[in-house]
């Protein structure tokens, strides 16, 4: 089960990659930000940000994702670090990108986090025909009947 649901997290972050990310150090609140995935990826995703933003400090960070049909939901706890190899700044170089900053990709104020993924509590709602039964009628509803949840570690 954990496998599947951590294939549909990668596949609903690329249908809407769109997550809140805060810093588990600063009393402030999430803020959203947009991923920039990779494939291959299955323990890290990328944002452009820039060197005043709250999460550009860096370090343990949570994420929170809900699919864009609210068929999925995680929580995912990492660390986030300055990416600074030029080839994957590049590589989700993009004209929307490039909107946020004056200097486009020579901007000063230009930085890139990557999200290094440790662990994660992923929600997948799925509710069986006994859960919506359960629900219509009001009875008491059981682990499992609304859908799947599993923690994982990347």
């Amino acid at each position: 089960m954990s496998n599947e649901l951590v294939r549909n997290m990668w596949q609903a972050l690329a249908k809407s990659p769109y997550l809140m990310i805060s810093l588990n150090n600063k009393p402030e609140h999430s803020e959203p930000m947009r991923a920039q995935l990779e494939p291959e990826a299955n323990g890290y995703f990328w944002f452009y940000t820039s060197k005043d933003n709250r999460i550009a400090d860096g370090g343990k960070a949570m994420a929170q994702f809900a699919s864009k049909d609210h068929q999925l939901f995680a929580c995912i706890a990492g660390h986030l670090v300055e990416e600074t190899d030029q080839e994957v700044i590049s590589r989700y170089w993009s004209n929307p990108v490039e909107a946020w900053y004056e200097g486009g990709r020579e901007d000063p104020k230009l930085k890139m986090m990557r999200f290094e993924l440790d662990t994660a509590e992923i929600w997948s709602v799925d509710p069986s025909v006994v859960g919506m039964l359960k629900l219509s009628s009001g009875a008491t509803l059981s682990s499992g009947d609304m859908g799947k949840h599993n923690k994982i570690a990347f």
